[in-house]
């Protein structure tokens, strides 16, 4: 009976141990490690329920009677995986462990902030919980001793943002540990299975805006130890074609998209060490028309588009002509209009005191650089065509009354008005130049380039329409000279004025001419005593006697 007793016990425990599967049959330390049988019997406690690699205890995960969850320790070896629990030990089969391993860095010259790709074997499957404050330890790679984010984990490939502190030196790739304390229970403090380590060359980050535009484009590369000035080894293509150098200094490059540009990487050369720093896109401008399609001078038209780019000298660097092919430009009939806004998908210009009828044409300005990238082999302009622009002369066709009171209404009625301008440009010069150059200026009250001259004094403007114009008879204040209670006098006799004004680019594309009229006389006024706060009103006090009481 003893022998059979034996033998019952030997068969049972074959059947347990053909009954048992691990999954995987081999890892690297911390992987989770399944167990499938059906004789494992009930959880009672960690210390009676148990599971060794070659001797090794696993911390336990899941136990059920037929399935068992463990995380392979960090000092186990390749050998069998034996099962503990009230039923007693069985051999669940054999383990292999496996080595974490980098074979390859992509790419081996990167820059902080970069993605870095580790290719090897063994990783596992994932870094494991994201909060590194869990009782389970967290897989993770460090460059030169500095933890790096991890972006995607795989068992034979890694993806990590390179840490912007970073400093050239050895990669590794570092394992958790999710051991059990020596009663089995969870969790040892954690440690790390490491791989080889492999060296990454850390270069100085270079970033470029924007990384779309025109032909002309000013495109500005951030970085640093670019070096004082370009040197004879130095480079910079987009999509393969030299661009045009306008700055060169140790942290900022600016240069500009050449006449010959296609879409494609941009590629930094330094010291005859040639990098890619990222792709950019070439675009065509387009327009979708302009508004209003006619009107007199110093009207604003509104070009509607896109891939306008920015207003800038698009990589010109000296003023080789009359007017430089190099600088952006709106033409209004082949004469020059006064830019008031360049945005990349709307132009606002003025219309020129010398505007003529015709075509409407936006130009981007663009260069190819002589071989050592200074301007220029070739200087040219690239032309769109956005609509036709009518210029019209203001004229007046009948006006009523043809005398009237103070602040008393005129009506003048025609064509060719335009729209009325009450703070569309300053008067003074400096201000207008200010606003074509870009920089910030504040509109002041003295502001104006469409007025009615009632006798020779600006009228308040009711209304104004491209063929109405309402105004009040003004009062016109002419001090009197010395006269101690600052009495006015009022010209009663006159004509009536409608004036526009605007200027005109100077020739080497420049602004402003001084401003110019045209006007529109639309005839004889004469202003009536009505309305005035007195009779005195009309007396010339720049004569004597001064007195009121000897008024007539």
């Amino acid at each position: 009976m003893r022998y059979v007793f034996i033998a019952l016990l030997v068969v049972c425990a074959t059947v347990s141990f053909a009954q048992a599967e691990l999954f995987p049959a081999s890892g690297p330390p911390g992987v989770t490690v399944t167990i499938g049988g059906s004789a494992f019997g009930e959880f009672v406690s960690t210390a009676e329920n148990r599971v060794n690699f070659n001797g090794v205890p696993a911390l336990i995960q899941l136990w059920e009677s037929d399935l068992v969850m463990v995380k392979v320790p960090l000092g186990a070896k390749s050998g069998d995986v034996t099962v503990s629990g009230p039923k007693g030990t069985v051999v669940a089969g054999r383990f292999a462990i496996q080595q974490v391993k980098i074979t390859k860095l992509a790419p081996p010259e990167a820059e902080p902030g970069s993605v870095l790709t580790i290719e090897g074997d063994h990783f596992g499957n994932t870094a494991g919980s994201r909060d590194p404050n869990t009782m389970f330890g967290v897989n993770r790679v460090l460059v030169n001793g500095i933890l790096s984010e991890i972006l995607k984990w795989r068992p034979g490939k890694i993806d990590v943002k390179i840490p912007a502190n970073a400093k050239s030196g050895d990669v590794v790739v570092q394992l958790a540990s999710s051991d059990p304390l020596p009663d089995g229970s969870c969790c040892a403090p954690v440690k790390y299975a490491e791989s080889n380590r492999m060296p990454v060359s850390l270069i100085p980050s270079i970033s470029f805006a924007p990384n779309r535009g025109p032909v002309g484009t000013k495109v500005v590369l951030s970085g640093q130890q670019f070096g004082d000035a370009k040197g004879p080894n130095d480079a910079i293509t987009i999509g393969g074609k030299p661009v045009t150098i306008a700055k060169w200094a140790p942290r900022t490059i600016v240069v500009h998209v050449p006449l010959n540009a296609v879409s494609g990487p941009v590629t930094f050369q330094q010291d005859g060490r040639a990098r890619t720093l990222g792709q950019f896109e070439l675009v065509e401008p387009g327009s979708d028309g302009l508004f209003p399609t006619q009107g007199p001078i110093g009207t604003l038209v509104y070009i509607k588009g896109k891939n306008f780019g920015v207003f800038s000298e698009a990589g010109s660097t000296a003023y080789a002509f009359d007017f430089d092919p190099g600088q952006n430009r709106v033409e209004i009939g082949g004469v020059p209009a006064i830019i008031h806004r360049w945005q990349d998908n709307e132009i606002n210009v003025w219309v020129p005191y010398s505007a003529k009828s015709g075509p409407v044409v936006v130009k981007r300005g663009g260069t190819i650089p002589n071989p050592d990238g200074t301007c220029c082999a070739k200087q040219d302009v690239v032309d769109l065509e956005v609509g036709s622009f009518t210029v019209q002369m203001p004229k007046v066709t009948s006006y009523s009354p043809k005398e009237a009171g103070i602040d008393e209404i005129v009506t003048l009625k025609g064509k060719g008005f335009g729209e009325f301008l009450k703070i569309a440009e300053a008067t003074r010069l400096e201000l207008n130049t200010d606003a074509h150059d870009w920089k910030n200026y504040r509109l002041g009250p003295d502001v104006s380039r469409t007025e009615v001259l009632v006798n020779g004094v600006a009228a308040v403007v009711v209304s104004w329409k491209d063929t109405e114009i309402k105004v009040q008879v003004p009062r016109r204040h002419v001090f009197g000279f010395g006269h101690p209670e600052g009495f006015y006098v009022d010209p009663t006799e006159g004509e009536i004025v409608v004036r526009r004004g605007s200027w005109d680019l100077l020739k080497n594309g420049r602004c402003c001419s001084r401003k110019q009229w045209q006007s529109a006389v639309a005839g004889e006024f004469k202003i009536l005593p009505r309305g005035l706060p007195h009779k005195e009103f009309f007396y010339d006090y720049t004569q004597e006697p001064w007195r009121t009481d000897q008024a007539p």
